[in-house]
């Protein structure tokens, strides 16, 4: 059957000369009006959107509309399905074509986008080409509700899916449609494995639309990442792509102010030239994770110190702290975990730091130091917040469990740790450059996301991103079943009623997937059921490279696996006939995390698909989220038996998930506010933005 041809609309015309507002970049009019699809770039040019500055009140007032923004308007949701339904009605006509129509048919709505940008009908049938590239060359169909998160990436907003209704084809449909259009995409992942294995499975697809596409890894090198962001679509963590924005920041200034640039690129200096070509397109997957998790922490290129140096002001700063008392010398803020020095303890430490060397008669530094040092012993506990490993200290990721080896904690935080703990001093890291996640993500001229969690999330993000939120129904319906919540006294008896749990659920031959907060507690439940005689794996941060073999086995009839925070996101869990008619996989919460979210992330773990699954909690009242929650009738409360007890505990979790959370947001608008305070530093021209 032969393929209709489609005439170049109106919309299709629109003259390609002018660039969204706030964006800048080479030859065009700052201010000038225009669609928000860039067209072809130079490559000596490198388009980013202008950062606003915006002090408190204008934060105040982002927030505030966020709540209205993060909704996505009336119009936008006609707007998708109009476009959805224009996709689907090229599905009879394409799956029926010869593969030379379909190829020629894909050259004529190549040129029709880059002509006109990535927007109208051109737009809907590119996107019903690479469904049906997808079916083609990859044996899958992506369904309706993919192809209308495709969509919503595709008008720059954040498509909540269900986890399991496979968000990869979704990426792939909404990056490869750019990559069509000549917009540069970059698919953003939490990290390199997801990133180099999602690029294995779709490259027949870019092969069959003639796109190049690529995947940056820690090991590549600069003319390696050079020539691989200059493909169509490039794969990457965020953690990747985001310092080699940094990284080219100093490549492109330097210092040397905005004539000195300009004259770079007119004589094309190979040893400066950035390896990125701007920030044009980004997709980022789990997007909850990379916008707001990770945006607590600063992102800094560092120069290193002295060792020696290190290890004497650690041993000092440590042996300065031990002189100071809790309650007399300084207080604790556990919500915020901060140490305030009282005046007797400043006075304390300015006399017992009178014979030592000038750096300690600094008032400010010596202060910070200590309170570091008091910091480093009393917040940051081994299989906690890091892991010792080969004689190092290594971060764990408090909302993934992951290992971060390459990270360090600032302002000699990592130092006084590793002094703690016995192990070689590292020398500390002292910034060059510095941004945040949230200031990256804003540079680029289009945004787009996909999570399962983002709900709570949509005011912060429209806020801080610009980025509506639009949920999205699952495919078929969800067959998840609450068992409920049991709460007790302590760690023991928690531990025994999960035992019991899991041995009732073996013999009825279901799988058993267990979340725990820290590597601690994943060991500690290890010992416990290796006590019990139940076979188990462990999945943490000390054995993170089986990842994704342990979460893809975890369906398997019987099998018990432990698992940190890091449990599956990205890898789907395989259930065969025997465990869905048992009833599926079932999924143990030990204890609340800091944030609602990252327990609905593991509950999302089981009854993906329409499939059937279970979960439950079995927590305790000595869980470290209750640390320190003043609530003493609550608690009383929560001790006694029956639906009362029951009722309480439930409250104080909730207090004290709340309590965490507006903790952690607070944390995120400061570094926002300190970060807009330094704009200036990461401008290309050497002065500030």
């Amino acid at each position: 059957m032969g393929l209709a041809m489609h005439p170049m609309t109106a919309q299709d015309r629109k003259p390609k000369n002018r660039m969204p507002d706030g964006i800048t970049m080479p030859g065009f009019v700052a201010g000038a009006r225009a669609p928000a699809n860039p067209g072809p770039v130079s490559t000596h040019a490198f388009p980013t959107r202008k950062d606003e500055r915006l002090n408190k009140i204008d934060q105040a007032v982002q927030l505030a509309l966020g709540q209205i923004k993060g909704r996505t308007t009336l119009a936008q949701r006609i707007r998708v399905a109009r476009r959805a339904r224009a996709v689907f009605a090229f599905e009879a006509e394409f799956e029926q074509a010869e593969e030379a129509q379909l190829k020629q048919r894909l050259d004529e709505v190549r040129a029709r986008l880059v002509r006109g940008g990535l927007n109208g009908a051109a737009m809907c049938e590119a996107v019903a080409l690479v469904r049906e590239g997808i079916r083609r060359s990859l044996g899958m169909r992506p369904h309706d509700v993919q192809v209308r998160a495709a969509l919503i990436l595709l008008d720059c907003a954040l498509a909540e899916m269900a986890t399991g209704e496979g968000k990869s084809l979704v990426a792939v449909l909404a990056a490869a449609t750019a990559g069509l259009a000549r917009i540069p995409a970059h698919v953003v992942t939490v990290n390199d494995y997801l990133a180099e294995r999602d690029l294995q499975e779709m490259q027949p697809l870019f092969d069959w639309l003639g796109l190049r596409v690529g995947c940056i890894l820690h090991e590549a090198t600069p003319d390696e990442r050079r020539e691989i962001y200059a493909r169509d679509v490039v794969y990457a963590s965020n953690k990747e792509i985001s310092f080699d924005y940094l990284r080219d920041t100093l490549r492109m200034s330097g210092g040397e102010g905005n004539l000195r640039l300009k004259l770079r690129r007119l004589e094309n200096d190979m040893d400066r030239r950035p390896v990125m070509r701007g920030l044009h397109f980004a997709i980022v997957d789990e997007a909850d994770s990379v916008l707001v998790d990770d945006a607590r922490t600063p992102l800094i290129l560092s120069r290193e110190t002295d060792v020696a140096e290190e290890a004497s002001w650690a041993e000092t700063a440590h042996g300065l702290a031990m002189r100071l008392r809790e309650g007399a010398h300084y207080d604790i803020r556990h919500e915020r975990r901060l140490i305030e020095l009282t005046d007797l303890g400043k006075d304390r430490l300015s006399d017992v730091a009178a014979g030592l060397g000038p750096l300690w008669q600094n008032r400010v530094q010596r202060e910070q130091a200590v309170c570091q040092a008091l910091s480093a012993r009393l917040f940051f506990q081994r299989g906690d917040q890091y892991v010792v490993q080969d004689g190092k200290v290594v971060i764990v990721d408090e909302y993934t469990g992951r290992l971060m080896p390459e990270r360090s904690w600032n302002d000699g935080l990592h130092q006084l740790v590793e002094h703690k703990e016995g192990v070689d001093i590292t020398p500390r890291k002292l910034a060059i450059a510095r941004t945040t996640y949230q200031r990256f993500f804003r540079r680029y001229l289009k945004l787009a996301g996909m999570s399962g969690t983002a709900r709570e999330l949509r005011a912060e993000i429209a806020a801080v991103y610009r980025m509506p939120t639009l949920p999205l129904a699952t495919r078929l319906p969800v067959a998840r079943r609450d068992l409920g919540t049991r709460i007790h006294v302590d760690r023991a008896q928690k531990w025994n009623a999960v035992i019991d749990s899991v041995q009732r659920l073996r013999e009825a031959n279901r799988p058993v997937l267990i979340g725990t907060r820290t590597v601690a507690a994943s060991e500690e439940l290890h010992a416990a059921l290796d006590a019990a005689q139940i076979p188990h794996c462990v999945l943490n941060a000390l054995n993170h490279e089986e990842e994704g073999a342990l979460v893809a086995e975890a369906g398997v009839p019987g099998r018990v696996t432990v698992a940190t925070n890091m449990a599956g996101r990205g890898v789907h869990i395989g259930l065969d006939e025997a465990v869905v008619s048992a009833g599926g996989l079932h999924v143990i919460l030990t204890e609340r995390h800091d944030s609602a979210r990252i327990d609905r992330q593991l509950i999302g773990r089981t009854a993906r698909q329409g499939q059937p699954g279970s979960y439950e909690a079995i927590l305790g009242l000595d869980d470290f989220l209750l640390n320190n929650l003043r609530a003493p009738i609550l608690r009383w409360l929560a001790q006694r038996r029956g639906s009362v007890g029951r009722g309480a505990g439930q409250l104080l979790f909730r207090k004290g998930q709340r309590r965490a959370e507006r903790a952690n947001a607070q944390a995120r608008r400061a570094l926002f506010t300190h970060d807009q305070r330094l704009q200036g530093w990461l401008a290309f021209s050497g002065v500030e933005e």
